[in-house]
């Protein structure tokens, strides 16, 4: 408990008259998970005004059976107050000036900038909804809704308890989550049965453009802004897409590049052992050891490909 600042959190929140909690954009289960989580214990606890926001034009929809999820707003209404950042590496992957708060800084990427007044960052913990959830329970009672909202994140930042950051720890907290009244089975069920139709074509669009690499060992999905207009599909149809590639049995390192409409490209790397967050702080971007990404403004999907396969080392 010591590198978990407890009495500074408290103090904050406690003296807050108004909280904003934000939520990275391109939002997954994880950021969305930990800062409902936090909002339902702030609306329950505190006097001061919570608002939660994340600025995306699409939310996850298979989570909307997380508590509060409704509460989601695009545009922050507080403008002075302590802002809670959930899940995010730098102050600038919220999409909301936040700089010159009072912030406390929720995450768990190794790559983090320590941004916050009260900086909570545990690299080792799977997810930032397992690091909320050691800092508030030392604060107030966990309660069964802010408990499905964390365990929710839980789940899917593990990919369902199989990435590597997965130990021990990990499986006692989501033993306690479920003790407190998380049903696994519905949150399992909402993570997984609850894909759209347009995930499904934006799917078969990326793997059919499949190129790999440096005798296979790197394989590379391409998603263009066609493809996107064709099918329909939003940012949250694409969560997931490269572990597809990654799953391959040659393959060591996966990469995802998905074309915006403003011509950037947003890059995903995945890795099965080589430190793909290198890689990605070349671009500017972060993110773990086995799993980050970047955003390159202005550059030919080939030229990034070919910067990758030169630095990534295999």
């Amino acid at each position: 408990m010591e590198r978990l600042p407890v009495s500074a959190v408290k103090e904050k929140l406690v003296s807050a008259r108004a909280i904003t909690i934000v939520t990275h954009i391109n939002p997954d289960a994880d950021t969305i998970g930990t800062g409902l989580g936090i909002y339902s214990l702030c609306k329950k606890h505190l006097s001061a005004r919570v608002e939660i926001i994340n600025t995306s034009n699409a939310l996850p929809r298979h989570l909307d059976f997380l508590p509060f999820y409704g509460k989601i707003k695009r545009k922050r209404d507080f403008e002075e107050g302590l802002v809670i950042a959930c899940d995010g590496g730098s102050i600038d992957r919220f999409g909301v000036d936040i700089s010159g708060c009072e912030i406390i800084n929720i995450d768990h990427h190794h790559s983090n900038e320590m941004y916050g007044t009260v900086n909570v960052v545990i690299p080792q913990y799977a997810s930032a909804s397992q690091v909320a959830y050691a800092l508030f329970k030392e604060i107030w009672d966990i309660d069964r809704e802010s408990a499905t909202c964390f365990y929710t994140a839980l789940l899917s930042d593990t990919r369902y308890f199989t990435t590597a950051s997965v130990d021990h720890e990990v499986f006692r907290v989501a033993a306690e989550m479920a003790a407190l009244g998380v049903s696994p089975s519905e949150a399992a069920f909402h993570l997984t049965q609850r894909r759209s139709l347009a995930s499904l074509r934006i799917l078969e669009r990326a793997l059919h453009s499949l190129q790999l690499y440096l005798e296979g060992r790197v394989a590379v999905l391409t998603i263009t802004i066609e493809d996107i207009r064709a099918t329909g599909a939003t940012m949250p149809d694409m969560d997931g897409i490269v572990d597809y590639a990654k799953s391959l049995a040659v393959v060591e390192v996966a990469v995802l590049m998905i074309e915006c409409e403003e011509g950037a490209q947003r890059v995903s790397l995945r890795s099965k052992g080589v430190d793909v967050s290198k890689t990605a702080a070349l671009f500017g971007g972060g993110g773990h050891k086995l799993a980050a990404g970047f955003i390159v403004k202005e550059a030919q999907t080939q030229e990034i490909v070919d910067t990758i396969l030169e630095e990534i080392t295999l």
